[in-house]
């Protein structure tokens, strides 16, 4: 066995250490320069955000005759797509709604849809130097979950994101479609805490057998009426219906795991992983995620 010294990369992320500071840097700068080589899209022209405001896609925009569908196979849908997943997985929680959308219509893309993979990467084209930064910070999990009611076009399903920071930075994120149609936002927004809690739950356990022991994580939630919900567990006409598994969140908090708390719309982190936003929420949500040009 060999010593090669302090690590400077892995499974293509780019490492940077300040230990004097105890700060540690992730990025994926020379990933995002082989990834836009590839789609010729070196020389594109950059833009703020990955998807502008109130945009949103839908199974309209598929090719609907076989002479469209011919033509959009020429293009590399799902390889680009699958290159800005693995970003989005990595170092990149900024793109996470907007790789969630276009993933959606793998099967069956349309320009416009390509349009909007293209767009995603010209924003990756302006942002390939940022990285997520680590450190500095105090060594508390704290959560921020939030939802979308009926943003999908084509089944109405509401949208689920949240994120959790740690040391500055964010260690766990997420933009997914609910499984079923939420009746109302109220519902929508408890079920996107159940998802929260179970996530924070885990990264409880995780830190305990690290020797990071949390005795209680923190998630905060803009919907009143879902942390009422949450922390009154009693018969409610207009929740009856919703699946036995989304109480969860009643358990943990009763016991004490997670605590919910109320945060305004505009400090929500998790916003950002439910819709696309304004270039000023967007940016803001962006460096409060750790990201920074570096």
């Amino acid at each position: 066995m060999k010593d090669l010294g302090p690590a400077n990369k892995i499974l293509g992320m780019q490492i940077h250490r300040d230990r004097k500071n105890r700060k540690i840097w992730l990025s994926q700068k020379n990933y995002f320069r082989k990834v836009l080589r590839r789609f010729n899209m070196q020389d594109c022209k950059p833009t703020s955000t990955p998807l502008p405001v109130n945009y949103k896609l839908s199974s309209s925009m598929c090719p609907s005759n076989e002479a469209e569908r011919m033509e959009m196979s020429r293009v590399p849908y799902a390889s680009a797509v699958g290159s800005l997943m693995y970003a989005m997985i990595c170092t990149r929680p900024d793109i996470a709604h907007a790789v969630g959308a276009v993933s959606r219509f793998m099967a069956n893309p349309g320009e416009e849809h390509w349009n909007a993979v293209k767009r995603v990467l010209r924003y990756i084209k302006g942002t390939s130097d940022v990285a997520l930064c680590f450190g500095g910070s105090k060594f508390i999990v704290r959560g921020y979950v939030d939802s979308d009611y009926a943003g999908d076009l084509d089944k109405r399903k509401s949208t689920t994101g949240y994120v959790f920071k740690l040391a500055g930075g964010v260690v766990s994120w997420l933009s997914k479609l609910q499984t079923v149609v939420a009746l109302s936002t109220t519902e929508a927004e408890y079920m996107a805490a159940t998802q929260a809690c179970k996530e924070a739950i885990w990264i409880q356990r995780l830190l305990e057998e690290l020797g990071h022991k949390q005795n209680k994580i923190t998630v905060y939630c803009d919907s009143q009426s879902a942390l009422h919900i949450a922390r009154n567990p009693a018969f409610h006409s207009r929740t009856k219906h919703i699946g036995v598994q989304y109480h969860f969140v009643r358990e943990v908090v009763e016991k004490g795991d997670v605590d919910l708390e109320k945060i305004c719309t505009k400090d929500n982190l998790a916003d950002v992983m439910t819709k696309p936003v304004n270039t000023d929420k967007f940016v803001w949500s962006r460096s409060s995620y750790g990201l920074s040009a570096t």
